[in-house]
């Protein structure tokens, strides 16, 4: 309810937002945090399924952060298709992992739809869910910068102010 009042939202209020009006379409309401190293932020994905491929609907201030089409055969794969794009201001590419979908069903006794007490319990049980990672320590001590046309290109229109800032 508060993504309609105020207009805006966070990855993560947008996420729980999409899922609500994909359920008005049919779909079930899916939701995925993927998961950074230390030096960024989370990212929460609304997931759908559609003709027996995952696609997602999302919130950032990257452009390259936002939806994905329905094209892809497992979590694992729609999850990678963020991984260059998955970067912080100091250029580093910085996804590790991703949790396993939870569905908002289980929060219907909540009202997880029009309360917004219930995000905290959302959050909560995303933290608690089956986490999976995407690389060994070996190919993650090999990655290299985001170059500077990618970095300014997912920059482009962010609000500075919601920009996470790592510790240097």
């Amino acid at each position: 309810m508060r993504v309609l009042k105020d207009q805006k939202a966070h990855c993560f209020d947008g996420a729980v937002f999409a899922a609500a009006i994909l359920t008005q379409i049919g779909f079930k309401p899916l939701i995925l945090d993927m998961i950074p190293n230390e030096r960024d932020d989370d990212h929460v994905l609304a997931l759908f399924k559609y003709e027996g491929h995952w696609g997602a609907i999302a919130k950032s201030n990257f452009a390259g952060l936002r939806y994905r089409e329905p094209i892809y055969r497992n979590l694992r794969e729609l999850v990678l298709s963020y991984f260059e794009q998955y970067y912080n201001l100091e250029r580093e590419k910085t996804l590790r992992g991703y949790t396993s979908h939870l569905n908002l069903n289980s929060f219907t006794k909540f009202d997880w739809m029009t309360n917004n007490n219930t995000m905290e319990l959302i959050a909560q049980r995303l933290d608690e869910i089956k986490r999976y990672d995407l690389m060994t320590p070996t190919i993650l001590s090999n990655l290299s910068k985001v170059d500077e046309r990618l970095y300014k290109a997912g920059l482009l229109g962010a609000n500075e102010a919601g920009l996470f800032k790592p510790k240097k």
